[in-house]
């Protein structure tokens, strides 16, 4: 019998990516024991009654035992959720966790991991619109890259077990900076969030009749952005104040881009459209070419 790569698992939250964990874990035998600690107590019953998890709770000294925490809340509750399970960490566990942003977790959920404790934050690049321990399924993290961002000086072994465990649930890894990992991150997720969230509104506040339309013919771009757009709000909004400097210069970029689209509409310079809209194809073909589509 292989021995499992980690003793005890812990995962702080039980969302849609946690809960993924959880069962990608179960299904290659990467955990010897499977922990959630979440805020709520249904949560914690859900994935009891699913099985993903052996045993849930809201109490944080319940990762006394873990030898690998991920946490798995929004990122504004990283400094609380640091503080409650920090001083039951025991010497020589890993935490990670999955957040949208990087600097802004190291920012605050490190200070309140004891010495002894190695910190190697992660982001896997998967998801849907669903939230909930209902929501995940085993083969999320398949194909797709996990970034990890810790920082110089970090237990090499901590490093090659977590790379190790996503590995194992399918993902490729890139190894990145949490600084550069944000600016990434608000050009191909960020942005593209909040353009979604700002098109579904602009619809939400049209007049009743055409709002009503709008919705019966939906075209496959406005289905697209709804999906988007039904992304957990608490998550997102986190992700908007935490990482605010890069999402504020991405936006600028954007809107400098967005104008010089309306002058070539508004002044009829058709080849300057067909230009851009040839370049930008070449990134969905790109985006295909990798398996990522």
């Amino acid at each position: 019998m292989t021995t499992p790569l980690f003793g005890t698992l812990c995962l702080v939250g039980i969302g849609l990516i946690n809960s993924s964990i959880a069962r990608a874990a179960r299904k290659h035998g990467l955990a010897g024991r499977i922990i959630t600690i979440d805020a709520s107590e249904q949560a914690c019953a859900t994935a009891l009654e699913l099985g993903v998890v052996d045993l849930a709770g809201t109490d944080a000294a319940l990762a006394a035992d873990a030898d690998l925490v991920i946490v798995g809340t929004p990122v504004g509750a990283m400094a609380s959720v640091g503080a409650a399970i920090g001083p039951h960490l025991k010497a020589g566990a890993i935490v990670s966790d999955v957040g949208s942003v990087k600097s802004a977790v190291v920012r605050d959920l490190l200070p309140h991991l004891p010495q002894g404790v190695h910190f190697v934050p992660g982001h896997p690049i998967a998801g849907t619109e669903h939230s909930g321990p209902t929501a995940g399924f085993a083969e999320l993290f398949e194909g797709r890259w996990c970034i990890l961002t810790p920082l110089p000086g970090t237990d090499q072994q901590a490093i090659d077990k977590v790379t190790a465990l996503w590995q194992a649930m399918g993902s490729m890894i890139e190894i990145m900076d949490p600084q550069h990992h944000d600016k990434v991150l608000a050009v191909t997720s960020h942005l593209p969030h909040l353009i979604a969230y700002t098109i579904v509104g602009t619809a939400n506040d049209m007049e009743g009749h055409l709002q009503q339309e709008v919705i019966k013919f939906s075209a496959s771009g406005f289905r697209d952005f709804t999906r988007i757009a039904a992304s957990d709000p608490v998550m997102w909004r986190d992700i908007f104040m935490t990482n605010k400097e890069a999402v504020l210069e991405i936006i600028q970029r954007f809107t400098e881009d967005l104008t010089a689209l309306q002058r070539a509409i508004r002044w009829g310079e058709a080849e300057t459209l067909e230009k851009r809209f040839t370049e930008t194809r070449a990134i969905r073909r790109a985006i295909i070419d990798a398996k990522q589509a």
